[in-house]
C-alpha cells in the first residue's frame, strides 16, 4: 500500500512543501491576538509566539542573518547544547511582540524562498543547512519536516486542525517510518523474531512493517519488511510475537514528534499490547 498523498523527494516538491507549511504558520500568526501568542503549546516551554520566533530564528540564520549572542537560562525544557542553541533564537526575540517577531518571518521567508527557489540550484547543491553545509534537498527536507512540527504545535494551541494531508505532513510520516526499524530494535528493545506492523490510518495513509533479528555483531537489527512501496524478500521469515497498531497521521506524528505520552495518543492493537506499549514509548524522532 504506497503512501497517499506521496511524499516528495525532489528539490523542487521539497522546496514547496516548505513554502506551503511556512506560509500556514505566517497565516497562523496573522489570525493571532497577543493573548494568543502567550499560549503555551505541546513543544514544552514554547508558547505560539516561541514557535514563530523558533522559525524565524532558523531561515534568517540560514539566509545569512545573525542574532545577537544572548545567554539562555538553564530552562528545564533545554536538556543539552544543541536544544541551548535552538533556544537561543528563542531567547534573543522573547522581549519583541508577537506581532513583531511575526513580521520578521514575514520578511525573511520570501528570501529563503528565493534561494531555495534559484535557477541552477539542484537536489545535490551544498548549501547552508541547521547542521552545518548540506544537500539542498536534504536542507529542504529537514525544514519541511521542522516546520510542520511547529505548525502543528500551534494550530493544536490554537485548535485549529489542519494540513494533515500536505505534502510537508507526508514527508514528516515518512521520515519518521523510516527510522522504525533502528527504534523498534534498538530503543523498544524488541527480541529477535519480534515483528510490528504499524498502520498510519490517515489524512496521510501509510503501513511500515519491522522484523527484528540478530546481526552479525550479536545485536538486535531492525529490517524493514514493507514502507509502502515494496516488500524486502531477504528479510527471511522468523517466528516470534507479532502486533499491529493503528493510529491516525495526528496521534502518529504528535507522539513521533514527542508532544504527547502514551497515555494520551489514541491508537488500536491487535497483538501484544506491551510489546505495543514498548514500541510506542520508543516512537519520537525529533523533541
Amino acid at each position: 500500500m504506497p503512501m497517499h498523498p506521496a511524499a516528495p523527494s525532489d528539490l523542487h516538491g521539497l522546496v514547496e512543501a516548505f513554502a506551503q507549511t511556512a506560509q500556514a504558520v505566517v497565516d497562523l500568526g496573522r489570525s493571532c491576538s497577543e493573548e494568543d501568542f502567550a499560549r503555551e503549546t505541546e513543544c514544552p516551554g514554547w508558547t505560539i509566539k516561541d514557535q514563530i520566533s523558533h522559525v524565524a530564528g532558523v531561515e534568517a540564520w540560514l539566509e545569512g542573518h545573525r542574532d545577537p549572542e544572548v545567554d539562555v537560562p538553564p530552562y528545564e525544557h533545554v536538556r543539552n547544547e544543541l536544544g541551548q542553541k535552538v533556544e537561543s533564537a528563542v531567547e534573543v526575540r522573547r522581549g519583541r511582540s508577537g506581532h513583531d517577531v511575526l513580521s520578521e518571518l514575514e520578511h525573511v521567508l520570501p528570501q529563503r524562498l528565493a534561494t531555495l527557489r534559484s535557477p541552477g540550484l539542484t537536489d545535490s547543491s551544498i548549501i547552508p543547512g541547521p547542521f552545518g553545509p548540506e544537500r539542498a534537498a536534504t536542507v529542504a527536507l529537514m525544514r519541511a519536516f521542522d516546520v510542520w512540527a511547529h505548525e502543528q504545535d500551534i494550530r493544536t494551541a490554537l485548535n485549529r486542525p489542519g494540513n494533515l494531508d500536505s505534502p510537508a505532513a507526508a514527508v514528516f510520516v515518512n521520515a519518521a517510518l523510516i527510522q522504525l526499524p533502528k527504534l523498534v530494535a534498538r530503543r523498544a528493545g524488541l527480541e529477535p523474531g519480534s515483528t510490528v506492523i504499524l498502520d498510519v490510518t490517515g489524512p496521510v495513509v501509510a503501513r511500515a512493517g519491522v522484523r527484528v533479528d540478530t546481526g552479525d555483531d550479536g545485536r538486535p537489527h531492525g529490517h524493514a519488511m514493507f514502507t509502502g512501496e515494496h516488500v524486502d524478500e531477504s528479510v527471511p521469515h522468523l517466528e516470534g510475537p507479532t502486533v499491529s497498531i493503528s493510529m491516525s497521521t495526528d496521534a502518529f506524528t504528535r507522539r513521533a514528534a514527542g508532544r504527547r505520552a502514551v497515555a494520551d495518543t489514541a491508537y488500536t492493537v491487535v497483538g501484544d499490547e506491551a510489546m505495543a506499549r514498548r514500541v510506542l514509548e520508543a516512537l519520537v524522532v525529533t523533541h
